[in-house]
């Protein structure tokens, strides 16, 4: 396989920022298109990623549509992750299952069972697994003549320094293909490892040289709660008059890592779309008084530090970005992804 004569190519559905789309890429995939009903995720993908993005609702998405888009005569790769909300941990258990974006994980199962790509690959929250609507798209996958593989992947495995774990599906009809357990050669990291170099900027500023590396401003409260906090402490940490009413209830006793600093030394928390504030988890800067910036988040889920979020002048959205970026698919977990698709298409071929 070379790179100038590429022998798998993939289109990415729900492609995002692009993390997924960059991960194939750097494993040595050729992505020929993502596709995206969000138009703010056109920049990003297109500039990073360099291929077309359509703007695209995927529930109407056709084959007609979607085959020109593979290059002829490669190994075809489908790949896509579906809203994963309807399924996250974060709803506790409310029933979701009349939800919209349930719909568009069958959808997708219709187009990879008319198209028939030689590989699929999905990407989620391992919760999914629990779902009957996953159930039903790996038996449409097997009666479609897909060997099918999944299992949960935890982001250290992978080099990701946070303790995300992603449910991730293969599935192929050139032969059995195994999930990857790991990212060969990735090293455990830590979130000194990946953002201790940054320049150092106060809540409600942003790096002159950085546009992302902005973080969100504080109130006076929030400023005094973290200035009170430890690293990888608690709001038990801070003096009784900061704490909340919901801090002082048996039932918010539990909630520990809300209003809460990082560890250098160690993964930190899944980055969520709301990892830009104080107080929706564990994304206090170790020791800044102030939230991760959105280039932050961005470097703790594996993007590369010259990834573009926003062309150069246009405002920098905090609650926009911060979707997109806590969103993405990893790049590193992808990357394993595309490095297992290359290995098993090799395999094949090498028989």
């Amino acid at each position: 396989m070379t790179s100038t004569e590429p022998e798998v190519s993939a289109i990415d559905l729900f492609c995002g920022a692009g993390g997924l789309s960059r991960g194939l890429q750097e494993a040595g995939v050729r992505v020929t298109a993502g596709v995206d009903l969000d138009a703010r995720c056109q920049y990003p993908f297109e500039a990073n990623i360099e291929a077309p993005f359509l703007r695209r609702n995927i529930a109407d998405m056709t084959i007609k549509a979607l085959e020109p888009l593979w290059i002829d005569g490669t190994v075809r790769v489908l790949a896509g992750c579906a809203p994963c909300q309807p399924f996250s941990s974060h709803r506790r258990g409310a029933d979701t299952s009349e939800e919209v974006r349930w719909a568009l994980l069958a959808r997708f199962s219709d187009l990879v069972t008319a198209a028939l790509p030689e590989i699929v690959t999905m990407e989620n929250v391992p919760r999914l697994q629990s779902a009957q609507i996953f159930h039903d798209y790996v038996a449409a996958l097997k009666r479609a003549g897909y060997y099918v593989d999944w299992r949960s992947c935890y982001g250290p495995e992978f080099g990701l320094a946070q303790t995300r774990r992603r449910l991730v599906l293969l599935a192929s009809r050139l032969g059995p293909i195994q999930v990857p357990t790991s990212l060969i050669g990735a090293s455990q990291r830590t979130v000194r490892d990946v953002i201790g170099g940054l320049p150092p900027i106060a809540a409600g500023e942003c790096d002159p040289a950085d546009p992302l590396h902005r973080a969100r401003r504080l109130s006076d409260l929030n400023l005094r709660r973290i200035r009170a906090s430890v690293e990888g402490g608690t709001w038990e940490d801070w003096p009784d008059e900061l704490r909340s009413p919901c801090h002082r209830r048996e039932s918010g006793k539990s909630f520990r890592s809300v209003y809460a600093r990082m560890s250098w030394d160690a993964p930190g928390p899944t980055i969520t779309t709301l990892a830009h504030n104080y107080g929706t988890g564990r994304f206090g800067h170790p020791e800044q008084d102030r939230a991760l910036s959105l280039r932050e988040a961005a470097l703790l889920q594996g993007f590369p530090a010259d990834y573009t979020f926003v062309r150069d002048g246009d405002p920098v959205e905090m609650a926009p970005l911060g979707r997109l970026i806590g969103n993405a698919v990893p790049p590193p977990i992808a990357k394993a992804i595309g490095l297992a698709i290359l290995n098993h298409v090799e395999e094949l071929h090498a028989k």
